[in-house]
């Protein structure tokens, strides 16, 4: 009998404890639980959380309400939890809860039909990777508070209740898998979520949209990241839609979105980034602005095959790499932007095949080799551009069909002499090749360029002296040829009369003229000696009449004394002689 009682001791030492859930497991369900009691604060008075009354430490969680244990003999650990109805919400009391993350538990059924309605509080709420199910309830949609709010990764379907134009402080209706995406919401995009004002991030891809996306999308000011594509959206965009004033996008997807009819887009000054998309390269749009940005990467060869691209602009972004070989494929382009980029490499010869081309800004880059043209026509009409005219920024009217013609490659390594034939392009206004490494004399057929009004050939390495052949360029009001090694005089006469700033002309050591204070030699008056000749020949002259009037009074001085002194003497002389007569 003692022998029994000292292993029936043994068993309930050694065999009982692993019927129990291991320690470390009970005391993270503790942890658990205490969470939940300090984020269900209700206002008045404290609700308690149904079914975990018999959670604490005294008791085997194995034992617990809503926990399972495995049953395997000599193992008992934790291997399921039933969470459901944690918190009685129907229950006519308004909670202070704001934040309730229930991402990825895997939560099948329909949405509660009131919405979280007495969750008057929320203002986080994320119920991505469930599988509810059913329309999204329109009470959801009364919790003004809420700044942030999950749904992807559902199974809801129906439509957008209207009531989510109430959500005025909704800040995020998206993430990542975008939170209204991948369910199956057939419907037109509601006209009313433009009254989200204050939203920064909109997901509605992965869907079932179709019909037009609604203009009262311009009243997204602040809308940083919008995605609609792929996954059965079937959207289409009005053209007449005027978006103003700009969102402030940085990041934009719009896959196979349907804009097969989409002429304009313009999404400059904003903050998007990463490589140019390749679903825009293979749209045919007419106009593609996407200047001021944080692009990167080098451009696809297929945005060039376009048949229909007039304006291309790209400026103030990082784009790098060589321009695409086949560049000259968009024949159709009038604007070509690509200024203040990090492009290298040779610009390539096909570009001469755009022989609409009337505006090429390459400034700015890392170009290298000599400037390419071969015969381009240009026959410009700008509409509402912004360019670097004269030293200043203009805006251009799209209604205002002027010529204006710019051929900018400033700021990059070019090198080798200025080509002969720049001076064909007869309709250059602007024509800045500076701060390049050029060498080589100036063309005298830049005369030719009759409408110039701005010549920039600063910072390089030309020699010899400047023809004079621009001196009758007469819309010429810019010559800059400053920082280069040019001798002889500056040209005069016409409009080279005018361009006397000398910084236009500084650091060239051999350069003399009447715009610079350094004057040519044959140009030089022998102004002083004739000043000498003169001094001295009105000196003799003075001297002449000074010694004339000096011996004048000498002269009657000497006959006065004489007259004085003598006259008795010559008087007895006489009176002898005829005494001696007698």
């Amino acid at each position: 009998m003692a022998k029994l009682s000292l292993l029936l001791l043994v068993l309930f030492i050694f065999f009982i404890p692993s019927l129990c859930c291991p320690e470390y497991q009970k005391q993270a369900l503790l942890h658990f639980k205490a969470s939940l009691i300090n984020a269900t604060i209700s206002s008045s008075p404290k609700i308690e959380l149904y079914r975990l009354e018999s959670w604490n430490s005294s008791s085997d969680c194995c034992h617990w309400d809503r926990v399972e244990c495995s049953s395997h003999f000599g193992s008992r650990i934790v291997t399921a939890l039933s969470l459901w109805n944690l918190l009685d919400v129907s229950q006519d009391q308004r909670v202070s809860l704001m934040n309730l993350d229930l991402t990825g538990n895997l939560i099948h059924g329909e949405f509660p039909a009131n919405g979280f309605a007495n969750l008057s509080e929320l203002v986080y709420l994320d119920l991505s990777q469930n599988d509810f199910s059913g329309s999204i309830p329109a009470q959801l949609f009364h919790l003004r508070f809420l700044q942030y709010l999950g749904m992807n990764l559902n199974s809801f379907h129906g439509t957008i209740p209207k009531e989510i134009g109430n959500m005025t402080k909704l800040q995020q209706l998206n993430w990542k898998h975008w939170t209204l995406s991948s369910n199956s919401l057939a419907m037109e995009i509601p006209i009313y979520i433009g009254n989200l004002s204050k939203i920064i991030r909109l997901g509605l891809s992965y869907n079932n949209f179709n019909g037009t996306i609604p203009s009262s999308i311009q009243n997204l000011t602040k809308l940083e990241a919008l995605s609609l594509l792929f996954g059965g959206n079937h959207l289409t965009w009005n053209n007449n839609a005027k978006i103003m004033p700009k969102f402030m996008l940085s990041e934009l997807s719009l896959n196979s979105c349907g804009l097969k009819t989409l002429q304009t887009l313009d999404l400059s000054k904003n903050q998007l980034e990463g490589m140019f998309p390749q679903w825009l390269a293979e749209m045919e749009v007419e106009h593609e602005i996407l200047s001021d940005n944080r692009l990167t990467g080098s451009l696809p060869p297929r945005l060039f095959d376009s048949q229909n691209l007039i304006v291309l602009s790209l400026s103030q972004n990082k784009f790098h790499g060589e321009l695409p070989s086949n560049i000259g494929n968009a024949t159709t382009t009038g604007i070509l932007m690509l200024d203040a980029n990090n492009f290298l490499g040779k610009v390539p010869e096909s570009i001469t095949n755009i022989k609409s081309l009337y505006l090429l800004d390459l400034s700015s880059n890392k170009f290298s080799s000599g400037i390419i043209v071969s015969n381009p026509v240009f026959k410009p009409e700008i509409h509402d551009l912004n360019v670097d005219w004269k030293k200043s920024e203009q805006g251009l009217s799209w209604d205002n069909l002027k010529i204006y013609s710019l051929l900018d490659l400033s700021m990059n390594q070019l090198s080798g002499e200025v080509p002969f034939i720049l001076g064909s392009l007869k309709a250059l206004k602007l024509l800045n090749i500076s701060h390049n490494n050029l060498n080589g004399r100036i063309p005298a057929s830049l005369g030719g360029l009759k409408n110039l009004e701005s010549l920039d050939l600063s910072h390089n390495n030309l020699f010899g002296s400047i023809p004079q052949s621009p001196a009758k360029l007469q819309q010429l009001t810019i010559l800059d040829v400053s920082n280069n090694k040019l001798t002889g005089k500056i040209p005069v006469d016409n409009q080279m009369d005018t361009m006397n700033d000398p910084n236009f002309y500084s650091n060239n050591s051999g350069l003399c003229g009447m715009q610079i204070p350094v004057p040519c030699l044959e140009d030089l008056s022998p102004t002083k000696p004739l000043k000498v000749e003169n001094k001295e020949t009105w000196f003799s002259w003075e001297g002449l009449e000074i010694g004339y009037a000096v011996g004048f009074f000498v002269t009657m001085g000497i006959l006065y004394l004489i007259e004085y002194f003598v006259p008795a003497k010559l008087t007895d002389h006489r009176s002898l002689q005829r005494r001696q007569g007698v």
